[in-house]
C-alpha cells in the first residue's frame, strides 16, 4: 500500500513539475513579438509590471546623463539591484548592463553589508584603565595566578 501511495505522490510531482515548466515558458516575455509580450504581461501582477517599469526608466535616465558610456553612480548600483530583486524576469529586463555585472554588485553590496553591520562599536577596551593595571599586577605578584591548583598535585594524590 505505501509503495502505491508513493508511486502515486511521485507521478503526481512529475506532472505538476512539467506543468509548472510549461506555464512559466509560456509566459516568460519574448522580444520578438510585441502581441505576444502584451498577451504575457497581461498574466503578471500590477505590482511586478511597475517594479519592472522602474527597472527600465532607471536605465533610461542614466544614459540620457551621459553622452558616451554611461557612468554608475553608487545610488544607481543600489537602486538597480534592489529593483532587479524585486522582477521575477529581471534578466530580460536590463538593457545597459549585463546580469553578470548586476550580480556581481549585489555581492559587493552584500559584502558591505555585512563589513559594516559586523564591525565593532568601538576601539576603546571595555574595561577601564585602572581594572587592566591591577589585573596585571596581580599576574606580576601571583606566579601561579590562572593557573590550575589541582594539575601538579593530583598524580601525587592517585599514585601517591
Amino acid at each position: 500500500m505505501l509503495c502505491v501511495f508513493s508511486s502515486i505522490m511521485q507521478c503526481i510531482c512529475f506532472h505538476l513539475h512539467a506543468l509548472q515548466e510549461r506555464v512559466l515558458r509560456w509566459i516568460k516575455p519574448l522580444t520578438t513579438s510585441l502581441v505576444l509580450g502584451t498577451f504575457a504581461d497581461l498574466t503578471r501582477g500590477r505590482a511586478e509590471l511597475l517594479v519592472e517599469n522602474a527597472l527600465l526608466r532607471h536605465q533610461l535616465i542614466i544614459l540620457r546623463r551621459q553622452i558616451k558610456r554611461p557612468v554608475y553612480r553608487k545610488t544607481d548600483r543600489v537602486l538597480l539591484v534592489f529593483l532587479a530583486r524585486m522582477v521575477r524576469t529581471w534578466k530580460q529586463a536590463l538593457f545597459i548592463i549585463q546580469p553578470e555585472t548586476l550580480v556581481r554588485w549585489h555581492r559587493e553590496l552584500f559584502r558591505v553589508f555585512w563589513k559594516h553591520t559586523s564591525k565593532a562599536g568601538s576601539s576603546k577596551p571595555r574595561l577601564s584603565h585602572e581594572t587592566i593595571t591591577l589585573i596585571r599586577e596581580m599576574a606580576a605578584t601571583n606566579r601561579l595566578w590562572g593557573r590550575s591548583a589541582f594539575g601538579v598535585s593530583s598524580s601525587s594524590w592517585i599514585f601517591g
